[in-house]
């Protein structure tokens, strides 16, 4: 999270751009940024394009990174079982 300080002029621009485009101060200020970037050359790393959809997915409360090495070994285990090649 980061704070902006804008001039009088400025401020009264992006309240223009924020009404005439439906968007609130912050959406157009972040288009302006991407805009800018985006003339640049510079590219989102990935961990920023997934960012917005971290942490929005719900396990349904069955804890999937818990002993996630014992559950594997076991998946390779019955994986060899089955393929007739007991450990």
């Amino acid at each position: 999270m980061a704070t902006v300080r804008l001039d009088v002029t400025t401020e009264a621009i992006l309240k223009q751009l924020s009404a005439r485009r439906g968007q609130t101060q912050s959406e157009v200020i972040r288009d302006a940024i991407a805009r800018l970037a985006d003339e640049e050359g510079e590219q989102p790393s990935a961990y920023q394009r997934l960012q917005p959809f971290m942490g929005i997915a719900d396990s349904g409360g069955q804890q999937l990174s818990k002993d996630t090495g014992k559950r594997l070994r076991e998946l390779l285990a019955e994986k060899r079982t089955r393929a007739g090649r007991p450990r």
